[in-house]
């Protein structure tokens, strides 16, 4: 099977305009013989980098930084909406196996008007199959993104094969591994802002512990596409073609090993081709949820989903 990370620049905080990149990415992909293609964290319209290169974006009541934030919610999705019926329509279409991850806006009921960090997985049929939102935001991220709830914690069935999917330092919470280990993942989604060595790591150990394969998939975003309304960090001031997100996406097998070196400071595809039939190998050895469990000792349930 081949799966895909699509590696590139968002059109930062426009909806329209990622959308756009998004279709023509693809196309490019269905071209290469992809099966499944993966977009970076909270890839529609752009991670929020300026929340680390902008110091000012953290500031108790800036104008400013309430602006940025009301184009962000403008730019973001409802799930379900006229967006995600448009990216049904795409993997339709393309007859691919899409996993994008959005600035998600409730409109109605609880939680109106907030916006969660959430990622969607659409079936090669259109089908739109799971949607997680992210668990915990990190750090400042709080400043945007409600608490996620255990609604996604799951594989889903696809047309190629059982599909899971985290988000970010996710992969850290123990819990959350083992709950997406539970649900029998043959393909793990990583989403990150960028896969620098530590996400490397996190995902690496993901697929060795899982006994599944891994797509990594990490965003590129210069310095001028942060809101220029909010001062940058002096490091990057007068440098606008400066890489602040320089992706690192990459593809790994159920030991730990790349099936396609990690891809740095490039646009394009990172392509793996992946024998499932590894699965069945590694899994000898090591299974997290079977013969290496010790359901005796421990106890593991997901109070609400």
């Amino acid at each position: 099977m081949r799966v895909a990370a699509v590696q590139t620049f968002p059109d930062f905080l426009n909806l329209e305009g990622t959308l756009e990149r998004t279709y023509e990415w693809l196309k490019r992909a269905k071209v290469e013989g992809v099966e499944l293609v993966v977009f970076p964290e909270s890839w529609l319209p752009g991670y929020p980098a300026f929340l680390d290169y902008c110091p000012g974006a953290a500031l108790w009541d800036n104008k400013v930084a309430k602006d940025v934030f009301a184009r962000l919610r403008e730019n973001s999705v409802t799930v379900p909406g006229p967006i995600t019926e448009k990216i049904s329509s795409w993997a339709k279409e393309f007859n691919l196996v899409i996993n994008i991850s959005a600035h998600e806006r409730v409109e109605i009921g609880p939680g109106n008007g907030t916006l969660y960090n959430t990622m969607l997985t659409f079936d090669g049929d259109g089908q739109l199959l799971n949607k997680h939102r992210k668990l915990m935001p990190t750090y400042t991220e709080k400043l945007l993104w409600g608490l996620g709830d255990g609604g996604g914690l799951e594989s889903v069935q696809t047309q190629v094969g059982r599909v899971s999917g985290l988000i970010c330092w996710e992969h850290w919470m123990p819990l959350v591994r083992q709950a997406a280990h539970d649900s029998g993942e043959d393909i793990h989604v990583a989403v990150w802002p960028t896969v620098i060595d530590k996400h490397q790591l996190g995902s690496r150990h993901y697929a060795f512990e899982g006994r599944c394969f891994v797509v990594a998939s990490g965003c590129l975003l210069k310095a001028k596409q942060l809101p220029a309304e909010l001062e940058l960090v002096d490091e990057l001031k007068g440098k606008p073609e400066e890489l602040v997100l320089n992706g690192g996406s990459t593809i790994i097998s159920p030991t730990g090993d790349y099936v396609t070196e990690p891809v740095f400071d490039a646009e394009g595809l990172v392509i793996g081709d992946c024998d499932l039939s590894l699965i069945d190998r590694e899994s000898m050895t090591l299974d997290v949820s079977g013969h290496y469990a010790r359901p005796d000792i421990f106890e593991f349930r997901i109070k609400s989903q």
